[in-house]
């Protein structure tokens, strides 16, 4: 008897897998090799959806509210990544959407692949419903997760786009988003010239951390690094709002509230931002949101120790995140010091071994006379800075204004959200200048002023462990970078996973109310929109250097 769930997830896949195949023609060349890999991701992604499917129509029986939110939350990412293709698609010399479309002479062999996944989906299929199968990690893991796996893949596709446009070696300099070296770290994580040219020593590790999943990643690409860093950053990006959504549906026990947040989270100024450029700052976010989980489940020492030594390795500065979040849920002072005795005890042969690894890749921890170059990046501390950095945070992070055009230095317009005072130019910050990201800040406001009151009238009702190590996280980064920092939405990264997540622990009250959920659900759409307009200026701005 034929399947149609089966038969409609293997139709509903071919659009994906022909999309992914016209990307890997360019890698994989000859008809045996296409056909065997478009049998494999057409199978893979016929079994996603037949589950997928399941789980929605079950959940449609069941709660019928709630599926109806999850298909339309699906929905909008996936009309919001459509939409940002059809936008970039207007700029063929950033982005050539031929480049997704499989040659003549090698599409009869990816039909022929597609054919064969039906029977193949079949066999896994059956395979999948052994009981013994079903007993694995993997399969159990999958099926926890299944909605959560599926937001991160669709905010996946939507990084993966903006990468391979921005992250392109004709941005040939550092600066030009927002403050990135994007352009550096495009040459240290993805082709043979790793030294930070800038001899900086407050990334101590980092490419024993990075580069090696840029290097498995280049394997499916016929060892194409550069690609690899492109991925590696997008699903670093998705992997943040997994993470996101995870600790939200643990909490909450609520997967539509928990979907809600991942997609606010995901559609963010920040996530869009540096979950596509190639930077420090996403893999930051990662570590932190990895060290929060880890601590929500009680795990073993040895594994928060794991994540602290990574998240100091990328960045010296954000082992406080790890510091403060272990202080604050753990309560435990000893603990924390034996926490921090072992951390100390491994960054010396960490730092020694990256640079034995990758010779001459930066100075060692000890010389501290290279720190001397941030002096430039180091301001004094202004109310007006404080006043324009507290938009940057609550506001910038998420809705995204326009951005400041600046022209000076390089042969490229400077797309920042905020300049401080430098070469007798005034501190700048990015406006609101269109009625819809006006209208959305008001709102966004009311969301957070709504989370304060929450917070505050159950703050004695709830254990509010991490809402405090959210929010003493905020603080510490807002006392860093009212020093540090030239555009300081270059840091969003590290406080926009906690704003979040300390606003949906204050929501929870409220997360199972349609009257809340309807209209965060709307403002997440009107979210996308607008901050679709900062990817066109980016466009735009780049276009009239490009051509």
């Amino acid at each position: 008897m034929l399947n149609k769930r089966l038969l409609l997830a293997w139709a509903l896949g071919i659009l994906p897998a022909y999309s992914v195949m016209g990307f890997l023609d360019a890698y994989y060349k000859t008809g045996v090799e296409i056909f065997l890999v478009s049998l494999a991701v057409q199978s893979i992604l016929t079994l996603f959806i037949y589950f997928l499917l399941g789980r929605l129509a079950l959940k449609f029986e069941l709660q019928r509210y709630d599926a109806v939110m999850l298909f339309g939350v699906g929905i909008a990412i996936l009309s919001f990544f459509a939409g940002l293709v059809r936008m970039t698609s207007r700029f063929p010399g950033q982005f050539d959407i031929l480049v997704y479309v499989i040659p003549a002479g090698l599409a009869l062999f990816f039909w022929f692949g597609v054919m064969v996944a039906f029977p193949a989906a079949f066999g896994l299929l059956a395979l999948a419903r052994l009981r013994h199968f079903q007993q694995t990690r993997l399969y159990a893991f999958v099926n926890a997760n299944l909605g959560g796996l599926t937001i991160a893949l669709l905010f996946f596709c939507v990084y993966v786009l903006l990468a391979s446009i921005f992250n392109q070696p004709v941005f040939d300099f550092d600066d030009i988003f927002f403050d990135t070296d994007s352009a550096l770290y495009r040459y240290r994580f993805g082709t043979e010239f790793y030294k930070d040219y800038y001899d900086r020593t407050v990334h101590p590790y980092v490419l024993i951390i990075v580069r090696p999943w840029v290097w498995m990643i280049s394997l499916f690409l016929k060892g194409d690094m550069l690609y690899g860093a492109f991925i590696v950053t997008a699903l670093t990006g998705a992997l943040c709002v997994f993470l996101v959504w995870y600790f939200v549906r643990e909490v909450t026990s609520n997967s539509l509230y928990a979907a809600l947040i991942a997609a606010l989270f995901g559609a963010s100024t920040s996530q869009i931002a540096f979950g596509s450029l190639i930077e420090n700052y996403i893999f930051l976010g990662a570590m932190a949101l990895i060290f929060i989980v880890l601590l929500l489940k009680d795990k073993p020492m040895y594994m928060l120790v794991i994540a602290g030594l990574a998240a100091f390795g990328i960045t010296i500065s954000n082992i406080a995140q790890t510091v403060i979040a272990h202080f604050m849920v753990k309560r435990d002072i000893p603990q924390l010091i034996k926490y921090g005795l072992i951390i100390g005890v491994f960054i010396i042969p960490l730092n020694l071994l990256n640079n034995f690894i990758y010779p001459d890749a930066h100075p060692y921890l000890w010389e501290v006379s290279t720190l001397q170059f941030e002096e430039k990046n180091v301001f004094e501390p202004t109310l007006l800075r404080a006043n324009y950095f507290s938009r940057v945070m609550v506001l910038h992070s998420f809705v995204s204004p326009d951005p400041l055009l600046i022209k000076e230095d390089i042969p490229f317009l400077k797309i920042w959200m905020f300049r401080d005072t430098q070469k007798k130019a005034p501190l700048a910050i990015g406006r609101y200048e269109t009625d819809l990201g006006k209208s959305l800040v008001v709102v966004w406001l009311m969301f957070v002023a709504l989370g304060g009151v929450l917070f505050l009238k159950n703050f004695f009702k709830h254990d509010n462990r991490f809402s405090f190590a959210f929010l003493f996280t905020i603080l510490f980064f807002f006392a860093l970078h009212m020093r540090y920092g030239r555009d300081l939405f270059l840091y969003s990264a590290n406080w926009t996973y906690a704003i979040t997540l300390f606003l949906a622990l204050a929501w929870r009250e409220i997360s199972g109310k349609r009257w809340f959920q309807v209209p965060l659900f709307a403002f997440i759409i009107l979210l996308m929109i607008n901050n679709s307009r900062l990817i066109l200026i980016m466009l735009i701005s780049s276009y009239l250097h490009l051509r």
